[in-house]
């Protein structure tokens, strides 16, 4: 059985794992890139455990924070193995990028979804749930204590080292909701708070599917004989549920309009660097003259709860990171501030004397949510905050109106309107 590392291991940091920068999110993709063809078709449900080859890019970190951007990362792939070969591993890349178009198209979904959480925990600093015949279970669940073959090491890696395979979410989500009868938004939460790649958008939504809310009546029941399978008999869990039934829910609302592209206003600006994209210098800023680079100095919250530490500290590494990179890009100061608020950034704004700031589009999520207000409570002082969204989103969430497999059709179209293999 494979041992998780500790968060008291040097190697356990996010560092030593995913260190927060661009140059190491390249390393991990020319390191990734050899078994990301037909390999990673035929073998990416095995988790081999830790310190074994992987089957998995290990890339989510980077691309959900756009370290790597899903555009460079689908050329480099292509380039390497053509379109055939790495058809399995594009579609997983689409995948991340359906979820958010499907969010974005339906913010209801996480407000509801957060409105949960805050109602099932009793405090967001260190948060337990309310009710006292669910914590204990709880507290057994995230810090491995059920008993369950598998389960338990999986809890305690995800704490250590902030990541965990894609198959072994699945059944540890189902494992929670199904065997533990635990509320699918707490299990969320602990993912999303822990995970170095928790999505707002994949991973309300991947919990949802395993609960059977997102594909109404559909649910994913892990077995013992699977997880046997995939992790090479290392694991072989006892008492599982014997069935999945779909968890009641009301439907998702029907999808709004997605948002569109807009010229941006030419002229001086401040460029604030935000967490859902962390390659800013790529964006298409035409027209606009850069004179001061703005990043926060920690990311945003995960839903209602705070990050776990280890969390933040990739956020606030790969903040910096981009925060160097951008200023130099565009030989401008880089000016740094606690966090998205409107008082620091309007201070920022009077002191290069401009009244635009521009930035990354922020998909649904709570660094979108404090964009919002920082935006509304900037314009109220002249203060104009403008968002770039990028060809990639603007192209596929229009898209995301139905379920993934219509989606899955167009992904040729995408990417050929992407310009790649044209």
């Amino acid at each position: 059985m494979t041992e998780p590392r500790t968060a008291a291991d040097p190697d356990a940091s996010a560092d030593a794992l995913f260190p927060a920068t661009r140059a190491a999110a390249l390393a991990r993709l020319a390191d990734a890139l050899p078994r990301l063809g037909a390999a990673y078709g035929r073998d990416r449900n095995h988790d081999r455990g830790l310190g074994a080859e992987s089957t998995v890019s290990a890339l989510s970190p980077y691309v959900r924070h756009r370290l790597v951007t899903e555009h460079e990362l689908v050329v480099a792939i292509v380039e390497r193995h053509g379109f055939r070969a790495p058809e399995k591993f594009v579609q997983e890349v689409f995948w991340r990028t359906y979820w958010k178009g499907w969010l974005e198209l339906r913010p209801q979904v996480w407000r509801d979804y957060v409105d949960d959480v805050t109602r099932l925990m009793d405090d967001s600093e260190h948060p337990l749930p309310v009710d006292e015949g669910v914590r204990d279970r709880y507290l057994a669940a995230v810090e491995g204590r059920t008993g369950i073959d598998g389960f338990d090491d999986w809890a305690r890696e995800l704490v250590a080292n902030g990541w965990l395979h894609n198959h072994v979410r699945m059944w540890f989500a189902s494992i929670w909701i199904f065997t533990l009868r635990l509320p699918w938004q707490l299990g969320a939460d602990f993912f999303l708070r822990h995970l170095y790649d928790g999505d707002p958008a994949s991973n309300t939504l991947s919990w949802r599917w395993v609960a059977g809310l997102q594909t109404r009546g559909k649910t994913y029941q892990a077995t013992a004989e699977n997880i046997a399978r995939y992790t090479d008999g290392r694991y072989r869990p006892r008492g599982l549920a014997s069935s999945a039934e779909p968890l009641d829910g009301p439907p998702p609302p029907p999808a709004s309009p997605a948002p569109e592209s807009r010229p941006l206003t030419a002229g001086r600006a401040l460029l604030l660097v935000g967490e859902d994209d962390l390659h800013p210098e790529s964006l298409p800023l035409h027209g606009v003259e850069v004179v001061g680079v703005v990043r926060p100095e920690r990311g945003a919250p995960r839903g209602p709860s705070r990050a776990a530490e280890v969390v933040q500290a990739f956020q606030r590494g790969a903040l910096a990171d981009a925060g160097r990179r951008v200023s130099e890009r565009f030989g401008c100061a880089e000016s740094v501030i606690e966090a998205v608020r409107a008082s620091e950034l309007l201070a920022l704004a009077r002191a290069h004397e401009v009244d635009r700031i521009v930035t990354g589009y922020a998909p649904v999520g709570a660094a979108a949510d404090m964009l919002a207000r920082a935006r509304a409570e900037a314009a109220a002082d002249g203060v104009h905050i403008e968002t770039v969204l990028r060809g990639w989103d603007a192209r596929a969430w229009p898209h995301a109106t139905r379920g993934f497999f219509p989606f899955k059709e167009r992904i040729p179209g995408l990417m050929r309107d992407a310009g790649i293999g044209a």
